[in-house]
């Protein structure tokens, strides 16, 4: 490894975590089955582990979920009347003016393959209280990682990460 290379030990705390964050910035475009690309292996496991401890998740907002399959479906909120009913009330949801019912949840999981638990998400999205935008922590270096792997073709990819 290079000289500037950081010793590989634990992440024990913050700033451990933003000295691996900063130097798998340094070590992005490393080619795989280089010393630095371990390197960078190494780091990227090390960081997700980490934040997996330190750095919990909400989870996904339901209405941000219906729209992301939408987009990704080119479909249109006549579309999801069949799943959640009338004109008006597919807009009360995606405006969180209403919740999903169970039976919408069932029917847009058959229609749309959405998960559950995406649809279900946590006591903080409700109609009056809708959900709250993630934490603003530091963007996860596994991210950037595997968005370089899948755009590179270059290594395996340990897991799929959706931010």
């Amino acid at each position: 490894m290079k000289s500037n290379a950081i010793p590989i030990h634990p992440i024990r705390n913050e700033k451990d975590y933003d000295r691996a964050v900063a130097r798998i910035g340094h070590l992005i475009s490393a080619a795989p089955d280089t010393p630095e690309g371990d390197e960078l292996n190494v780091l990227a496991t090390l960081v997700d582990a980490y934040e997996a401890k330190h750095y919990l998740m909400d989870a996904p907002d339901p209405v941000v979920a219906i729209q992301f399959r939408m987009e990704q479906q080119g479909l249109t909120r006549k579309d999801l009347e069949p799943m959640i009913g009338s004109r008006a009330r597919v807009s009360e949801v995606l405006n969180r003016k209403r919740s999903l019912t169970l039976e919408m949840v069932r029917r847009i999981v058959s229609g749309l393959g959405i998960s559950a638990d995406a649809l279900i998400g946590s006591a903080k999205t409700t109609a009056r209280n809708p959900a709250y935008p993630r934490s603003a922590h530091k963007t996860s270096p596994r991210l950037a990682l595997a968005t370089k792997r899948k755009a590179t073709g270059a290594g395996r990819t340990r897991k799929a990460v959706v931010s």
